[in-house]
């Protein structure tokens, strides 16, 4: 088969030129890596604490696990559309370049400005305190309870500043080579996989669970809600299981380094979402093996309840490093891939000039990645970074919905690029996830006004710096 051209446009084009000596962008990541960094990305805290959740409205052992396969069939319907648009622009930066071709630059910043001051900066600061805080369970001097002091009423524990170190590190590590941030993030993911697999395995192997957890309670398998009412509570669980879901987009972040990113890009984002709705049914499934559904619904961290359940409470230890690891696992893909979205909005000179840079020696955004990790110890510092993430989450969704349809647009728009890979079930299984996408972000303006309203201001704050920093880029153009 003849191999698809290559685009040249020099917005999305990063391979290097004779014409141009700068220092570029390895491809040096495998399917592999690629797939380990899609699945890592994903599964972090959330599957450790998002069953009660779940169980609360949905109280039927076939409903709380059908929410979990819906949850991945849905997020598929949207990596189909995604998948296609990353083998069209195979390079770092991903969905911003999507955007960016589809809408033009201000929607582009202003996606990846939300990224940058609160989904990315937030998500590092709270996985590594988290990382820390659950290390803090089995060593004690690192725990929350030990206050070193008070800043801005924010009570400063021992396990942020290990969560400060944890940060430093994986900035350090990412700087130094994309090989070595590569290698943290396959260890740490490998490591995750194994504790997983061994609390499932073990779990029913030895545990003391019971099969008749898995019997209905007695109760109508629609809850006695009638179909509008059962609609209602499956969208209720879906709330938690998307969040659980959520990172599948990490890899187009970092395409411009995938080896063959026209094929792998595609492949790792079906492969890797399919393989964590494999993990996550399994998680829930030990879950249910532990404790009836009415349990799991009291227990706001389900995963020690269930251990100690299945085997001892002393099981709570071993467990809490497990989701330490996985906590970390999840800060080291972000960190990785966050810091490609900031590169190439500079390159486009929509943010800081430097972070547009790639280091000589190690080729690699190494000032984006700095400042990266500036700004996520700072979130860390304010302690205000869950209260932020939970203002753009729905953001975070209206720019998936919003790619899908770009998706659509493009195809309109730009025929003549290359789509050596196609949309799978076009145009139906793309327009489900916009149907549920718009009604997602239609109710939680809706419902949750305050929250709605915070988010876009969070957005929109961004415009002066956009313009700011478009106005610098013409005049350095003009005096070149």
């Amino acid at each position: 088969m003849e191999p698809a051209p290559v685009l040249t446009s020099p917005k999305t084009d990063l391979e290097p030129s004779s014409a141009d000596a700068k220092p570029t962008l390895i491809r040096g990541l495998s399917l592999l890596d690629s797939v380990l960094l899609l699945v890592s990305g994903i599964i972090g805290s959330s599957i450790f604490l998002t069953a009660k959740d779940i169980a609360t409205p949905l109280p039927q052992p076939v409903l709380f696990l059908l929410v979990w396969v819906l949850g991945a069939l849905i997020s598929l319907c949207a990596c189909f559309a995604f998948a296609e648009l990353g083998s069209m622009f195979p390079d770092s930066g991903g969905q911003y370049i999507y955007l960016r071709e589809a809408y033009g630059d201000l929607v582009a910043f202003l996606y990846g400005w939300m990224l940058f001051a609160v989904a990315n900066g937030g998500t590092i600061a709270a996985l590594s305190v988290a990382a820390a805080a659950y290390v803090g369970q089995v060593v004690p001097f690192l725990s929350q309870a030990h206050v070193m002091f008070t800043l801005l009423g924010v009570a400063f524990t021992r396990a942020h500043l290990f969560g400060l170190f944890l940060i430093a590190i994986l900035t350090l590590v990412n700087v130094v080579g994309l090989r070595w941030g590569a290698l943290l993030q396959n260890v740490s993911t490998w490591t995750k996989f194994t504790a997983m697999a061994a609390f499932v395995v073990l779990g029913f192997a030895i545990g003391k669970g019971n099969w008749s957890n898995f019997h209905a309670n007695g109760a109508s398998l629609t809850l006695g809600l009638g179909p509008t009412g059962l609609i209602s509570a499956l969208g209720v669980g879906l709330i938690a299981v998307f969040w659980a879901y959520d990172g599948w987009v990490y890899i187009t972040w970092v395409a411009g380094e995938v080896k063959e990113p026209r094929r792998n890009v595609p492949r790792a984002m079906v492969l890797g979402v399919l393989a964590v709705g494999v993990i996550y049914i399994a998680m829930n499934v030990t879950y249910m093996y532990a404790l009836p559904l009415k349990e799991i619904a009291a227990h706001e961290t389900i995963a020690h309840a269930a251990a100690a359940a299945l085997f001892s409470p002393r099981a709570a230890g071993w467990l809490s490093l497990m989701i330490a690891v996985s906590c970390f696992s999840g800060a080291a893909t972000c960190t990785l891939s966050g810091a490609r979205v900031y590169m190439a909005m500079a390159q486009d000179g929509a943010f800081f000039k430097r972070m547009a840079e790639v280091h000589p020696k190690w080729r690699t955004p190494a000032f984006s990645l700095i400042g990266q990790g500036i700004w996520a110890a700072v979130l860390t510092l304010s302690g205000r970074y869950d209260q932020l993430y939970t203002y753009v989450i729905y953001g975070m969704v209206l720019s998936y919905t919003l790619t899908v349809i770009a998706m659509f647009w493009l195809r309109w728009k730009r025929p003549e690029i290359p789509r050596p890979y196609r949309c799978t079930g076009y145009p139906w299984l793309p327009g489900i996830y916009v149907l549920i996408g718009t009604a997602w972000t239609l109710n939680t303006i809706i419902t949750r006004p305050n929250e709605a309203f915070w988010g876009t201001a969070i957005v929109l704050i961004g415009i002066p710096g956009y313009l700011y920093w478009k106005r610098n880029n013409r005049k350095g153009a003009v005096a070149e």
